[in-house]
């Protein structure tokens, strides 16, 4: 069993974490076959990453601007049986890859999802509800436990087969944005679109494979906290539209009628001992919940004026683009600049006094 690992990147912002990233691939108990480096329309990032990673494979994304175009030409590019996917903002445990794939001796397992821990700047804030650790990019209270099955893995810590992507088709590429708000949940819809194709194939977590998530501060504000949770909202409609709500929000209802009111409970009990930190979760999971219920049901508004356009990438097509005679990787001679990450003015950068000594790495 052939194991590809992907990393999109997008920002010379990263730098230092995107190496870390590539370095707890390179250590792993199970080594993976290939590292593979997809650089999302950024020239600069491509060379230096080129220059500097030496046995990684770096190729410019040929598909559409965004992680899902990224990821496509990654599987397009990648010869692994099992695709397993990291961010360029979070790295992995030693034995990530080993406990990632075990799953996977089970036929009917076609995908994994990885624990993603958060790292924090500082220690972990008390006052932030472990309900929505997904605003961080994080798992979060009230997922299944191990071997479980869950209706999609979180994109920065996965595994899925390679023969999803050949029966379905890549990445859904269009749902990335409604109107001017960006939007998530790709790995959503494809596990969404494969499951119900094959419905007697599934994916189940794997709480042992840990990848930490870098937590920059800029995402500790209650700017960033709504406008997330928003934008959330408007995901759920989009992937909604397109796979039916039965089965777009499954998991959303269950997170709502078990976990969040669980966790709001447990925050009454501390109001006195600890009154601002209980407070604060508390006014938090109420204010995360409106928001991204009222992105919900106004991105169902503009679903119907302006419905979501969407395109399944025939990864065959990227393969033909990216081989040249001899099997040479086709390197794209130019590309735009991508702009840094940015909800709303919060910018995800993760600064480099936020980063352990052992993990500074010149910008």
């Amino acid at each position: 069993m052939r194991i590809s690992v992907i990393i999109p990147a997008y920002t010379m912002d990263r730098w230092a974490t995107l190496v870390e990233a590539i370095r707890s691939c390179g250590e792993q108990t199970l080594k993976p076959d290939e590292i593979i480096v997809v650089i999302d329309y950024n020239e600069g990032l491509r060379i230096r990453a080129t220059e500097e990673f030496k046995d990684v494979c770096v190729v410019a994304n040929q598909s559409t601007k965004g992680v899902s175009g990224a990821r496509n030409t990654g599987v397009a590019v990648a010869s692994g049986d099992i695709i397993a996917c990291l961010d360029d903002d979070a790295y992995a445990e030693a034995d990530w890859l080993e406990k990632l794939t075990l799953p996977f001796a089970d036929p009917k397992v076609v995908g994994v999802g990885g624990w993603i821990l958060p790292h924090w700047p500082d220690s972990a804030p008390e006052w932030f509800p472990k309900t929505f650790y997904w605003v961080l990019g994080c798992s979060y209270a009230g997922l299944p436990e191990s071997n479980a099955p869950i209706r999609n893995a979180i994109g920065a810590n996965m595994a899925i087969r390679r023969k999803v992507f050949e029966l379905v088709g890549g990445f859904a590429e269009g749902i990335g944005r409604l109107n001017v708000i960006p939007l998530g949940c790709e790995e959503t819809e494809i596990a969404i679109r494969y499951t119900a194709a094959y419905p007697d194939e599934r994916f189940v977590m794997s709480r042992e494979a840990v990848a930490s998530q870098w937590v920059p501060r800029s995402r500790l504000t209650w700017h960033y906290f709504w406008t997330r949770c928003w934008s959330e909202g408007l995901s759920k409609a989009a992937v909604a539209f397109l796979a039916g709500s039965d089965s777009g929000l499954s998991a959303e209802r269950q997170h709502l009628l078990r976990a969040i009111p669980r966790e709001f409970g447990q925050s009454i009990r501390p109001l006195f001992s600890h009154p601002r930190t209980a407070a604060t979760r508390m006014a938090l999971i109420v204010v995360g919940t409106a928001c991204a219920g009222a992105g919900f049901f106004w991105g169902k508004v503009v679903v119907r004026q302006t419905p979501v356009e969407f395109s399944v990438k025939d990864l065959s097509m990227l393969v033909d683009a990216l081989r040249m005679e001899g099997g040479q990787l086709w390197e794209r001679p130019g590309g735009s600049p991508h702009a840094t990450e940015q909800v709303d003015g919060a910018s995800g950068i993760i600064e480099a006094d936020e980063l352990p000594e052992s993990s500074k790495f010149p910008k």
